[in-house]
């Protein structure tokens, strides 16, 4: 295909920025790994002002003030509820706590008329993010939940192919990914901190993928399975396979609405280099998108269009699109710019509640070895 008609994807997008003087005002809950992120990013901003931090351990948001040079002002609190009780001035917060605490903090933000910025997986169960979705609905202000890729041009570019009709009507699509050995430890290998292991962790980011080029219709009917084989057994996970207790690999085979089937499976560890590429199945053509070494919300090489020219059959590459600003970046600065035109949400919970449907789905469905229907509740 020639570089014309590549160009059809790569149109210019609007960017808009609120350029007033005023600070966002800005909070953060949980100040543990994922946190660095936030920090580092809010930092490049001049229209930030970090004004509390909340951690159970205390120390952890010392040394974040620390680190990044925040001054002598800013608060410490040992939980969201002292923090959103004591901080009524706040625009917006980034929650970065272990899955478990994802849903709860979010609500309380909402109810003190507080924005949110919160890490990924949206939540650990459906009802929790149902519970979430409400509360937001309630209260007037919004959830951005934090996908990164989302802001990746390569990823726009997947969902501007589908969008294109270039594949024409979508049938079948098989994703995910994972890594050969890439087990983490910390609270992601607990089911008391964690919830879901995999699936939730990195699966969520291959789901996202997909979905969002499709336009996010809901699941029908899932059958599920998980497997923790390798997170139990010392010889892959060392010392951490005592605690382990959330899967490390996740399959499913998922029904959508419009008669699409979503083939599914992530991985922490395996003994192969990856379960598959992601390949969007189209009644006009076909995109294959290379799996990653490690996956984490990227794409793994240039993507093939496979498509028919003049009778014959032909492939297009797709070249990766770079950029310089990163997509942390990105994900932090809509959500900042979110708070200052009153939003919508850059990624949003109406998306994330089935994402997190399919999520409760496999799990449900592992657990009792048979297909199940899935049923999203009233918002």
């Amino acid at each position: 295909m020639s570089d014309a008609v590549l160009s059809q994807f790569k149109q210019a997008e609007e960017k808009k920025e609120d350029r007033t003087d005023k600070k966002v005002r800005i909070g953060v809950i949980g100040t543990g790994g994922i946190s660095w992120v936030h920090f580092y990013q809010y930092a490049k901003m001049n229209d930030v002002e970090i004004v509390a931090l909340a951690d159970l351990e205390p120390w952890k948001a010392y040394e974040r003030i620390e680190q990044f040079n925040l001054g002598p002002d800013v608060r410490v609190y040992s939980s969201d509820k002292e923090l959103l009780d004591n901080e009524p001035d706040l625009d917006g917060v980034s929650i970065c706590t272990y899955h478990r605490q994802h849903a709860a903090p979010t609500i309380n933000a909402l109810e003190h008329g507080v924005n949110v910025l919160l890490e990924k997986p949206f939540t650990v169960t459906l009802d929790e993010a149902v519970e979430v979705c409400r509360a937001e609905k309630r209260t007037g202000k919004f959830v951005s939940v934090g996908f990164q890729p989302r802001f990746d041009p390569n990823m726009k570019m997947i969902k501007k192919i589908v969008e294109s009709g270039a594949l024409g009507e979508i049938y079948y699509i098989q994703t995910g990914g994972g890594r050969r050995r890439g087990i983490p430890g910390g609270t992601f290998i607990e089911d008391s901190t964690a919830g879901i292991g995999a699936i939730g962790d990195i699966g969520s980011y291959s789901l996202d993928m997909v979905l969002n080029a499709i336009g996010y219709p809901k699941p029908l009917t899932i059958t599920g399975y998980t497997s923790d084989f390798f997170g139990k057994d010392p010889k892959y996970n060392g010392e951490d396979a005592a605690r382990f207790s959330v899967d490390d690999f996740g399959a499913a085979f998922v029904r959508l609405e419009g008669g699409i089937i979503l083939d599914f499976r992530i991985s922490w560890a395996m003994h192969p280099d990856t379960p598959g590429d992601t390949i969007i199945f189209g009644k006009e053509g076909a995109l294959r998108i290379p799996s990653t070494d490690c996956w984490n919300g990227s794409v793994g090489g240039p993507m093939i269009l496979y498509h028919d020219l003049c009778g014959e059959q032909a492939e297009t590459v797709v070249p990766l699109i770079e950029e310089e600003d990163s997509n942390f970046f990105k994900k932090v600065r809509s959500f900042v710019d979110a708070i200052k035109t009153g939003g919508p949400a850059p990624v949003p919970t109406s998306q994330n509640v089935i994402k997190q449907a399919i999520i409760d789905g496999i799990v449900r469905s592992a657990k009792l070895g048979r297909e199940i229907e899935v049923n999203i509740p009233e918002i």
